[in-house]
């Protein structure tokens, strides 16, 4: 892919040498070329470049994911290698069928459409967790969140907050989204979990989990607006499952340096490791820095369920300390490694987990 990007600035100071005729000598107009050639990549070096490199596509889908076939421990290499390598990968999953696909982004329509006095209600004890928007940092983004939503208490108490009279259909569809969903990220975790060997370490994890579904929009930028959707960031998850409609924006960075744009579809899901793992995984999978960048004006919608492990500290398995793997992290709680990072030590710290609970 190669994107070329034009300034005004640029533009104007041509045309205006062309209105009032200077001329321009060989030397001068060739240090006016130096010049916006190391403008230009400058300003390419800070928002860093694309590359057309593709995230690793893994197909999901029934026939692959079923631990008696033939091509199960194909299929679960295939992830493990993924996440080792890039922190992610990108999913085909066809149990969210095209009616739910189109339901649940309807429902984010009229969620968002709701007044902000509405929308703000969406607090939580957890930084982010709750409604964030019109942040100067960040003034595309607003996203709310509902905590425990593969729960029906979860999902009905973020319905009755928004919507007091009631919303049954948003109700529905929030939780057979999330709860859909949240199957992939156990289906990932077990093969993650049969590959290291630590199944039981796993079993002891699933009933703390907690799966948040945050809603997201961005807005077109106005003129003179800068595109960053959402800054360059790991997510403070276990794991992380992105789902896009329709407008590309989310950007995912390799190891080496180079940021991937990831084509939206409806079967697609962009299946990412949070800092937790990385640290209950004893620095196997690292969570990869992600953001978004919006290129037209067109709003863009996106989902993702994230899941926490509450009320239980979260430790290395033994299985995965050794001479070469020496331990890495001590034990930590989940949620007040969230509140540590939104502390000015956290937001400073170069690699939050590390900072909190590294060895």
């Amino acid at each position: 892919m190669t994107i070329q990007y034009v300034y005004a600035s640029e533009l104007r100071s041509y045309k205006k040498l062309l209105h009032v005729g200077v001329p321009l000598t060989r030397e001068k107009r060739n240090k006016k070329r130096k010049e916006r050639k190391k403008e230009k990549q400058s300003k390419l070096e800070t928002m860093g470049s694309l590359t057309n490199r593709n995230l690793p596509v893994i197909d999901l889908t029934k026939n692959n994911v079923d631990p008696n076939s033939s091509s199960w421990s194909t299929t679960r290499s295939n992830v493990v290698r993924a996440l080792e390598d890039y922190g992610c990968f990108v999913a085909i999953f066809d149990k969210v069928s095209p009616e739910l696909d189109k339901a649940i982004f309807g429902a984010a329509e009229e969620l968002f459409d709701l007044p902000v006095e509405s929308k703000v209600l969406n607090t939580s004890k957890t930084p982010s967790h709750g409604y964030v928007g019109q942040e100067p940092v960040v003034p595309l983004y607003e996203g709310l969140g509902i905590e425990n939503a593969t729960t029906l208490e979860g999902v009905q108490t973020f319905t009755n907050l928004l919507w007091p009279n009631g919303n049954s259909n948003f109700r529905e569809t929030a939780l057979s989204f999330s709860r859909i969903v949240a199957e992939l990220d156990q289906l990932v975790m077990i093969m993650v979990c049969e590959t290291y060997g630590i199944e039981k370490e796993y079993e002891s994890l699933l009933g703390s989990m907690s799966y948040l579904l945050r809603l997201i929009k961005y807005r077109g930028p106005e003129e003179n607006e800068k595109n960053l959707g959402i800054v360059p960031h790991t997510d403070k998850s276990f794991m992380s499952i992105l789902h896009q409609h329709q407008v590309k924006g989310l950007e995912i960075k390799t190891k080496d340096g180079e940021w991937i744009l990831i084509d939206p579809s409806p079967r697609s899901f962009v299946v990412m490791a949070g800092d937790a793992c990385m640290a209950w995984t004893n620095g196997r999978i690292e969570p990869p820095h992600h953001r978004v960048t919006m290129t037209g004006k067109k709003e863009r919608y996106s989902l993702g369920l994230f899941t926490f492990i509450r009320d239980l500290m979260i430790e290395v398995p033994e299985a995965l300390v050794d001479e070469e793997h020496p331990l890495q992290y001590k034990p930590f709680d989940h949620y007040k490694f969230i509140d540590y990072y939104f502390t000015e030590e956290g937001k400073k710290s170069k690699c939050a987990i590390r900072s909190y609970c590294g060895i």
